[in-house]
């Protein structure tokens, strides 16, 4: 594949010696019309990297945080067309900052893989991380991926082996999403040590960089996650949560977005 925005993204962050900022938010929440504006709103508070959820009914991966998310968003219509258009939006202001789709086969499976794949590369998303998609399921749909020029990202778990880890490297590109704990998304319960062993263990068999999610929930954990050799981190429930008691209060969910990312970021930085 030829150089991607998410390689030259890690490489220009590794020539200062700096970490990825990778927020993730869910398309359509806290509503349709302030998807863009918000991911817009990330770049401009120190996003590296911008994850967009694609809204699925039934995730295994993510807790109650996320989870009502989707379900605000699935209740306005927002499916994955729609998180394709926003891509396309946010691309006719910012051609540079790579956007990596989130989510669950079935609706890709829904969508076909070859419209998917084709669709998401004339938008201009970057990647795409399915977290219910196997090495031993994924050849096919992710060759067509890479055919279009998308990275394919994967989740990797403290608890695979190394014979599960080299499956999972065969098909990998852009970066590994190293999951730091064993739990859904939101979980608090970050073992710093644990996490560090485990990312060099990886960072041993792949030359790919290595982003954190899962757990990250305060400036502290991030801090603890910049002093390890991961090369970015991934930030999601925290940012959500924001959202959602912004909204109940009335207030402004993007303000206090950038303040909790800009915040974030200087925990990165700290340790950098």
């Amino acid at each position: 594949m030829p150089s991607s925005r998410i390689q030259k993204c890690f490489n220009e962050l590794k020539r200062f010696k700096k970490k990825a900022l990778i927020p993730y938010i869910t398309a359509g929440d806290p509503s349709v019309n302030l998807t863009v504006s918000l991911m817009h709103a990330l770049v401009e508070s120190g996003a590296d990297i911008i994850e967009l959820g694609i809204p699925f009914s039934d995730p295994i991966a993510d807790g109650p945080v996320i989870q009502r998310a989707s379900e605000r968003a699935l209740e306005q219509g927002v499916n994955l067309e729609i998180c394709l258009s926003f891509v396309k939006e946010f691309r006719e202001k910012n051609a540079s900052t790579p956007i990596v789709l989130m989510g669950y086969m079935n609706p890709i499976e829904q969508f076909g893989w070859d419209y998917f794949a084709n669709m998401a590369a004339s938008v201009g998303v970057d990647g795409v991380l399915v977290v219910d998609c196997p090495p031993e399921e994924s050849r096919i749909f992710f060759d067509k991926l890479k055919g279009v020029n998308i990275d394919c990202i994967h989740l990797v778990a403290p608890t695979t082996s190394q014979e599960r880890l080299k499956k999972i490297l065969r098909g990998a590109s852009g970066y590994i999403y190293y999951v730091s704990l064993r739990g859904v998304t939101g979980s608090n319960k970050l073992d710093p040590v644990d996490v560090s062993e485990k990312i060099n263990y990886v960072k041993k068999h792949t030359k790919l960089p290595v982003a954190v999610g899962f757990g990250i929930s305060s400036r502290d954990s991030v801090s603890d996650i910049a002093k390890t050799d991961a090369d970015g981190v991934v930030i999601g429930s925290s940012l959500i949560k924001v959202m959602e008691e912004a909204t109940v209060k009335k207030g402004s969910p993007i303000q206090l977005v950038k303040d909790r990312l800009e915040d974030f970021g200087k925990g990165l930085s700290e340790k950098r």
